[in-house]
């Protein structure tokens, strides 16, 4: 099976730069993952690798074949549209068996092969069915069907469970793995939904603005983002200002608003330094009344939303910063809005960044 490799790839439209310079290595049996905003080129980079889009420059490698000029039928790719985009007029069964036939299998080759991937999508069953009468997790099941049944190397799924209400989604996003695994092909998976990636990718790759800012598993994004939109867009940060007061071995005393100060392992920042410090809802711990310690802020809660296995709180701090705090509802002490609590945090969690240049807000903008 095929690893995909673009090399300095640019597309635009116009004036607007869809893919910019963008360089990356998907390995061969792989299930990655495209992940961003809308807007941020993402489908754009598949329709690329596809060929149902030529590249302004760069270079597209599908295994060791340049195919900038080989159009889509001939890549050896199967393509799952957000659309579901099945044959209205064909049953499950015609869907599925289009390629094999188009491509001048025989017949007893063809049913084969309609019957083993109707087996793995787990609707041999229907194979009468039309897509009228199927559901969205259904029809987008018999789209992926007919994506392998066509002999597809490399599968690109555009947005796959995008039209899917939320339970069909959670369930199909691990079958769509566990077919491409059992089938040892090469996946590419465009998503703007970081859970999603995060769930099911050996690798992500994060996108804005058509540029890629970062490539890793889905622990090293999370675990160690390397810009502050990583930080916000995987899992969501807390962000708080200010600047470096002091350095010290392999630490950096912060000063927020108000006077606060807290530590942070140093990444390379200088005294004096505007910064900004992002640490995970999750990573805060949160006591009743006004405790002392290291990274210990006193706050109060504003506001309390019980989310099934967490509590999210909304914590105003004493220097007027807002941070939203995650704790397991099981095992820790509940707090009521208005409550008085010290909520602290240890110095190896959390990102230190030099501040952005376009501020805070730009830099953070999904759009």
């Amino acid at each position: 099976m095929p690893d995909v490799r673009l090399v300095n790839v640019t597309k635009r439209f116009g004036k607007i730069v869809a893919v910019d310079n963008v360089s990356l290595h998907i390995s061969d049996k792989e299930y990655f993952s495209i992940l961003g905003p809308s807007g941020c080129g993402k489908t754009t980079l598949l329709r690329l690798i596809a060929g149902l889009i030529q590249p302004d420059e760069g270079e597209i490698y599908i295994g060791d074949r340049l195919v900038n000029d080989v159009p889509p039928e001939d890549r050896d790719i199967g393509f799952v549209f957000q659309t579901f985009a099945l044959f209205p007029h064909m049953n499950a069964w015609e869907n599925v068996t289009y390629g094999p036939r188009v491509k001048g299998f025989d017949v007893r080759k063809a049913e084969r092969i309609g019957h083993e991937v109707l087996e793995m999508v787990k609707l041999h069953e229907r194979l009468d069915a039309f897509p009228n009468e199927l559901s969205g997790g259904m029809m987008q099941r018999i789209a992926v069907a007919r994506a392998l049944a066509a002999g597809a190397k490399l599968l690109l799924l555009d947005e796959p469970l995008g039209h899917l209400d939320a339970k069909v989604r959670n369930e199909l996003r691990y079958e769509i793995r566990r077919m491409t695994k059992d089938l040892e092909l090469t996946a590419i998976h465009v998503t703007h939904d970081q859970s999603e990636a995060m769930a099911i990718s050996d690798r992500i790759a994060v996108m804005k603005k058509g540029k890629i800012l970062q490539v890793g598993t889905p622990q090293e994004l999370y675990m160690n983002p390397q810009s502050i939109f990583v930080a916000h867009f995987i899992g969501g940060s807390n962000f708080l200002e200010g600047f470096i007061a002091e350095t010290k071995d392999k630490m950096a005393v912060v000063e927020l608003r108000g006077e606060v100060k807290v530590q942070a392992v140093n990444k390379g920042v200088n005294k004096g330094e505007r910064v900004v410090l992002a640490v995970r809802p999750e990573t805060f711990t949160i006591k009743k009344g006004r405790g002392k310690g290291e990274n210990s802020i006193f706050g109060v809660i504003e506001r309390v939303a019980f989310e099934g296995t967490n509590i999210r709180y909304e914590v105003r701090l004493e220097n007027q910063d807002l941070v939203v705090v995650v704790t397991p509802s099981l095992i820790c002490e509940w707090f009521n809005i208005g409550e008085n609590v010290t909520v602290s945090f240890q110095p190896e969690n959390a990102h230190l960044f030099v501040y952005p240049e376009v501020g805070l807000r730009e830099e953070t903008a999904v759009e």
